[in-house]
């Protein structure tokens, strides 16, 4: 009457009678178990998944997508060698020369160390957004001769200054005097104060790239070309293009996953790690789904008799409480992929409501970086999960739907 009949009974199973309640909520346990823990893995999934999109994102404000550098440490002729790559590589956006160094920043008898980067306005906006997150004064302002100084949000914090100030800039090349070897210093004028993220924020100065050539005595030299990409997930492609095609062999190119290559790495590790110890909570709710399984093949052992007298064979048997243990792993992997979905979603904007009853900041911009909690759900994510939590389930019906067909009829039924 009932086809497929394993699938009836092993449904019907799922419905157990009032004198084995227990069994029910052991079966209940199972399923809220694994529903919990698949939302928690994809909620923690998401949240990494933010973060990790946040960072790269803040990053690459500040570092170019692609830097070419020339053996010795000094580029020539950047403007040659851009029109050359422009050409060459339709991936390349833009271009922008760049020096860089380091320095003292000194301001109100409170002394700052700084990178310092020399940069062509005209040019860099081709490159790097940073004129998008100016929040006073302009790019514009670092213009050739005037000796502007464009700081970050934390860097000018510490120093205790704004825009309109003066400020000393110390750099480790000296002088040789009569008196001596003396510092290179050069007083400079705050024209803008930009804010990207804590890292960059609190160690970064921008100023015009002809006042940084005199300052760093570079000539008509630059440290490195920064070239901007299309896609900046290309530029790793970029660089080994340039490197093995393209540039001489006195010429190298690096590309933001090489500035920050221990960074990512770590990143990518630890949401691995995370996938893994999350799937235990999961792995615990599949054993309490062993469990009951087997109290039910104990408990329904005269049942099973019965069955195989009136012909079932051990392989439906096995089917029907496969699909038992199938059908509780079915259900609590959608539930927990509805919930899961439902907190990714709402993550940041959960959290920001905790914050603000419990007045409390989860996480600090000196070392996250950012101030939220972000959240980027990811359908690959969900897939992935979703399979694991389903061959688990589908693992831990084996054992007792093979038990189950080994039960014997006339040892089940001597005693009934």
């Amino acid at each position: 009457m009932y086809r497929p009949l394993p699938l009836f009974i092993g449904l019907r199973y799922l419905r157990a009678k009032k004198k084995n309640q227990f069994i029910s909520i052991i079966s209940a346990i199972s399923f809220i178990g694994i529903a919990l823990g698949v939302a928690v893995l994809i909620t923690v999934m998401s949240v990494m998944n933010g973060f990790d999109e946040q960072i790269k994102d803040r990053i690459l404000m500040m570092v170019p997508p692609v830097k070419v550098y020339q053996a010795g440490g000094k580029l020539y002729n950047w403007e040659n060698l851009a029109q050359t790559l422009e050409q060459k590589d339709k991936r390349i956006s833009g271009a922008a020369p760049i020096i860089e160094g380091q320095g003292m920043l000194s301001a109100n008898a409170t002394n700052a160390f700084a990178a310092i980067q020399g940069i062509d306005p005209k040019y860099e906006g081709s490159v790097v957004p940073i004129a998008e997150h100016m929040q006073q004064g302009s790019l514009s302002s670092l213009q050739s001769g005037k000796f502007n100084i464009i700081l970050g949000k934390y860097l000018a914090d510490s120093l205790g200054v704004k825009v309109g100030d003066k400020i000393t800039l110390i750099v480790p090349q000296a002088n040789l005097t009569p008196a001596g070897m003396i510092p290179r210093l050069k007083q400079f004028k705050v024209s803008g104060i930009f804010s990207v993220s804590y890292q960059y924020d609190s160690y970064y100065a921008l100023v015009n790239i002809n006042d940084a050539a005199k300052l760093f005595q570079m000539g008509n030299s630059v440290s490195a070309l920064q070239l901007g990409v299309k896609d900046i997930y290309q530029a790793p492609f970029l660089k080994e293009t340039l490197n093995t095609q393209i540039l001489p062999d006195f010429y190298m190119a690096r590309d933001w996953t090489d500035e920050n290559k221990s960074f990512f790495q770590a990143l990518q590790m630890e949401k691995t790690m995370m996938f893994f110890i999350l799937m235990l909570i999961i792995a615990v709710a599949i054993f309490n789904l062993l469990s009951s399984l087997v109290m039910v093949v104990t408990d329904k052992r005269s049942d099973i008799a019965i069955m195989r007298t009136l012909g079932m064979s051990s392989r439906q048997i096995i089917m029907t409480f496969i699909i038992q243990g199938l059908a509780i792993g079915v259900i609590g992997t959608i539930i927990g992929i509805l919930l899961g979905v439902v907190l990714s979603v709402n993550a940041t904007e959960i959290v920001n409501w905790i914050q603000v009853v419990f007045h409390v900041q989860f996480l600090s911009p000196s070392v996250y970086q950012i101030d939220f909690i972000p959240s980027k759900l990811v359908m690959s994510d969900l897939v992935h999960v979703a399979i694991a939590s389903l061959i688990l389930s589908f693992l831990a019906t084996l054992y007792p739907a093979w038990s189950a067909s080994r039960v014997q009829p006339a040892e089940a039924l001597r005693y009934e």
